[in-house]
């Protein structure tokens, strides 16, 4: 890629490095309204749209996992298509978070959006957050989103 033809080219991966724990640090929110504690509860959206989820998901440790997820996307390789990710069902998701950054580059916002206990909790909640936003109509890159999505009667 060059910048004659309007791209931005590809960084190195200690330049992408730094950009994406630069992002992780300034747009990670958390909108639980409740002390940060447990495992988290938390949403994967666009920049530009941020109430349009993508991915929910959940953690203990927040940064960490939203660092995961953009190392995982190997934004400084050339490919398209993340071969590298290893189980196929996820690579919609790291896909979409190379559309994003191919798009001048943008990276995904984290939303914190609950808190809870224990992992039985933490399963319940995501899932729940998962049915929520199928139910809005989000296009969940969540492999769960596909079989509860075929749950929901479309009113």
């Amino acid at each position: 890629m060059n910048s004659t033809d309007g791209s931005l080219g590809f960084l190195s991966k200690i330049q992408v490095g730094r950009n994406i724990r630069a992002h992780v640090h300034g747009q990670l929110y958390d909108d639980s309204g409740v002390r940060a504690q447990g495992i988290a509860i938390y949403t994967l959206s666009d920049p530009r749209s941020i109430r349009d989820v993508r991915y929910v998901g959940q953690t203990r440790s927040p940064s960490r996992r939203f660092l995961q997820h953009m190392n995982t996307a190997k934004l400084w390789l050339p490919d398209e298509i993340p071969w590298w990710v290893k189980f196929p069902q996820l690579r919609p998701l790291y896909g979409w978070i190379r559309e994003l950054y191919a798009d001048k580059r943008r990276l995904p916002v984290m939303a914190i959006t609950a808190w809870v206990e224990s992992v039985t909790e933490a399963r319940v909640a995501e899932r729940a957050r998962i049915i929520d936003c199928l139910q809005e109509r989000f296009q969940l890159l969540n492999v769960e989103s596909e079989i509860l999505g075929r749950q929901i009667p479309l009113l």
